[in-house]
């Protein structure tokens, strides 16, 4: 089995695709074991969060498994794969580990070194661990990938230069209310996660008083009494808009909960003299209706807008040193991978001297049947000793040489060798640059590379990378 990662980020799609990506929660089981159906792919886990939809999977052939994970993913958009095509990117092999692990890390997200991504990976691996979708492959990713970004957090400093989504986007709002939040009366729409944060970032920012809602009162209020802030249905919201400068809408509603014609409703009761009212949309699909931010006297800073604003990153040295951390890391889970590899060739060659000691054995019952049941013992035990002596050296040996780069030619040289039947991965002899007519997808790197690592440390990318082609490394990035 090989890795691979397919999915789009604020990066490469708008916000409006990645509203048509996104799997809400009552549909993750569901769409986890549609892609573990598909024939390619073994197992699955679904990171869908506000800025990136992503498939993480183990897959039998790469060909294959990209058009059965893309088959989904149009799915589950309302599209096709040719339509989603230009919005994704594809990861394979070592790409795929250093990815994964770039996005624990902090270092691919919106604001780098933020470390809500952690949480939302942990809750990706949990979910697919409870669909029963990962298998030992996704279950050694997600566990190193989360170590790792807690390693990187903990040993560097990103996370001062990495803020929160949250903590990002209120620091946006306050330049349209003079630079400061405090003493500014502000809303939370939604009691989740994102909505907690907004509440605990806005307390700590000195922003009141505070109000939540939610579609679910109970948690609206529990939410509400940890900061000391008050309760509001969401029947009220047009109230309660008038009475707030900044809101942060964070639901899992499939619909606009900010409507044009909510929001109009409460600018008609507000007093235009308080500044502008800042609407804060982190929500996938989208909280606030497209046609609000045409409103006079309304601010809508949503996830393409914050994409553009937040261009600078974290210092360079720290950013750097979570790089080392990354490349690092990448390069101990592949010696983990390739001697995992090897093992099923180890296995085949131990079953298949015991399947000839058996033979044999049985031959010797034949030839003398009057040996004793005890010496027929004795005998068994010393072949069998004998056989595991032989080859307990060579498969140390292998399993080191294994581990270093490189190091799957010699199972397959033990699999020539002794004639051994191993289930293995589909090969790819070449990397065409477009892998199928109906994906239309590019591949940075288009060089013919023989075997079934043929893909190792690719990455197939959308858009406008992928008329750049570069040569894969074959390595970490």
């Amino acid at each position: 089995m090989k890795l691979l990662v397919v999915g789009a980020s604020y990066r490469t799609a708008p916000v409006a695709t990645l509203e048509q990506l996104a799997v809400p929660p009552a549909d993750l089981t569901r769409t986890l074991d549609r892609l573990v159906a598909q024939p390619y792919v073994a197992e699955a886990v679904i990171v869908s969060t506000c800025n990136r939809v992503e498939v993480y999977a183990a897959v039998s052939g790469f060909h294959g498994g990209l058009g059965d994970i893309c088959a989904v993913l149009a799915e589950q958009a309302g599209s096709s794969p040719t339509a989603l095509a230009s919005h994704l990117y594809v990861h394979y092999d070592t790409a795929a580990v250093d990815h994964v692990f770039r996005v624990a890390t902090g270092l691919d997200s919106m604001v780098v070194g933020e470390a809500q991504i952690l949480g939302q990976l942990r809750d990706a691996y949990h979910w697919a661990t409870g669909a029963d979708s990962a298998g030992r492959l996704l279950h050694e990713l997600m566990q190193q990938a989360l170590r790792v970004g807690k390693r990187a957090h903990a040993e560097t400093g990103i996370d001062r230069a990495g803020q929160s989504v949250v903590t990002a986007a209120l620091e946006l709002a306050a330049g349209h209310l003079d630079g400061d939040l405090a003493g500014h009366p502000a809303l939370v729409v939604g009691a989740g996660a994102m909505g907690s944060l907004g509440v605990a970032t806005l307390s700590r920012l000195g922003a009141g008083p505070l109000t939540v809602s939610n579609r679910g009162a109970d948690r609206a209020v529990r939410l509400a009494e940890s900061y000391g802030a008050s309760a509001a249905p969401m029947t009220k919201l047009a109230d309660t808009l008038s009475t707030v400068d900044i809101v942060v809408a964070a639901t899992a509603s499939t619909e606009p909960v900010l409507t044009r014609a909510v929001v109009s409703t409460a600018l008609a009761d507000r007093d235009p003299a308080r500044g502008p009212l800042v609407l804060l949309d982190l929500a996938v699909p989208r909280d606030v209706e497209e046609g609000v931010a045409d409103l006079p006297g309304v601010e809508v800073i949503d996830i393409d807008r914050m994409a553009a604003l937040l261009a600078d990153g974290p210092a360079a040295a720290d950013a750097a040193a979570v790089e080392r951390i990354v490349l690092g890391e990448v390069e101990g889970f592949l010696t983990w991978l390739r001697g995992a590899d090897v093992a099923p060739t180890v296995a085949a060659l131990r079953g298949r001297a015991d399947d000839v000691v058996t033979a044999e054995l049985r031959r010797l019952a034949q030839r003398r049947p009057d040996l004793g049941d005890d010496l027929r013992a004795e005998v068994a035990r010393t072949v069998h000793r004998v056989v595991q002596r032989l080859l307990h050296q060579p498969t140390v040996k292998v399993r080191q040489l294994a581990a270093e780069p490189g190091g799957d030619q010699y199972a397959a040289l033990l699999r020539e060798l002794f004639d051994l039947e191993v289930p293995q991965t589909s090969p790819v002899d070449t990397v065409p640059e477009v892998l199928a007519p109906d994906l239309g997808l590019a591949l940075a790197g288009t060089d013919a590379l023989a075997g079934t690592d043929a893909l190792a440390g690719t990455d197939l990318v959308a858009g406008a990378d992928a008329a750049e082609p570069t040569p894969p490394t074959g390595g970490a990035r």
